[in-house]
């Protein structure tokens, strides 16, 4: 089976991390391609991966099956109507993994009848931890599915969606998420020092509990409320500790936070998609 040509337009962290998973997944490095108008960045890629380089989008696109949309997405407009001639003529697979935009915005700028997954990855997947969901429209064959799940594979877990306003979801929960587990962090590091703890023995403690926490959640056949019953034993320090957490309205406070989250993820959808 002949392996597909991937394009990523962007060659930014995202894209790297992306095609650091491929490679690392065995996937050709002569069949990746990347067009980044800066040309330190493309040296930088070329060296690394041994993948090919360039600048002229039409030229990739003409040999690519799939087509990886990876610009910042207050320029994706621009780079969508750049390129729409390449693409009807030669009609890829296109991925986006540009937050905020949706696919009907972007099939538009790309002039309709094209075959696009729209993802939502989240910051993890620049060390090929990650979490992204995946949305199909109605033009995206279950080979292209195929194709999008293996690419975003290389950088993490995928998860696919029947509606494209889950992803807006997604954003609250996995693709903000990271946020909130820092910010759970940079408070116990504050705590714990607050207790005694010197800075640094705070910060590791801190930060290895949450990875522990983390992989021991991912590995166990057990739900977190388990775990979390199992690790309060009653009467004790954690059971104490969990209290004032309940009582501070922690569940309430990170539906609210949530919620609002995946409101402003439609809003920007909206502000964005204007063009």
């Amino acid at each position: 089976m002949t392996t597909p040509h991937i394009a990523f337009i962007g060659g930014g962290n995202m894209a790297a991390s992306i095609i650091g998973g491929l490679i690392a997944d065995g996937y050709a490095p002569d069949c990746i391609h990347v067009v980044e108008p800066d040309a330190d960045k493309r040296a930088a890629l070329a060296e690394q991966f041994g993948i090919q380089t360039g600048a002229d989008n039409d030229a990739v696109i003409a040999v690519a099956q799939a087509v990886v949309l990876a610009t910042k997405p207050q320029i994706l407009h621009e780079v969508c109507t750049a390129i729409a001639a390449a693409v009807q003529q030669h009609q890829p697979l296109i991925i986006s993994i540009a937050a905020g935009i949706r696919s009907t915005d972007i099939a538009r700028w790309l002039g309709g009848n094209t075959a696009i997954v729209r993802t939502m990855p989240n910051t993890p997947a620049l060390v090929r931890s990650g979490a992204t969901g995946l949305f199909a429209n109605a033009r995206v064959s279950e080979q292209q599915r195929e194709l999008a799940e293996s690419i975003m594979r290389a950088v993490g877990i995928t998860l696919w969606l029947e509606e494209e306003a889950g992803l807006d979801a997604v954003t609250a929960l996995s693709g903000s998420g990271p946020a909130y587990f820092f910010f759970i962090m940079e408070a116990m590091e504050n705590a714990g020092k607050g207790l005694g703890l010197d800075a640094d023995s705070a910060r590791l403690l801190a930060i290895q509990t949450a990875f522990g926490a983390a992989r021991l959640a991912l590995e166990s056949s057990e739900d977190p409320a388990t775990l979390r019953q199992r690790v309060s034993s009653p009467g004790g320090t954690t059971e104490r500790a969990l209290g004032v957490l309940h009582e501070g309205g922690l569940e309430d406070l990170f539906a609210k936070a949530m919620q609002a989250a995946r409101d402003r993820a439609a809003e920007l959808a909206d502000e964005l998609g204007a063009k």
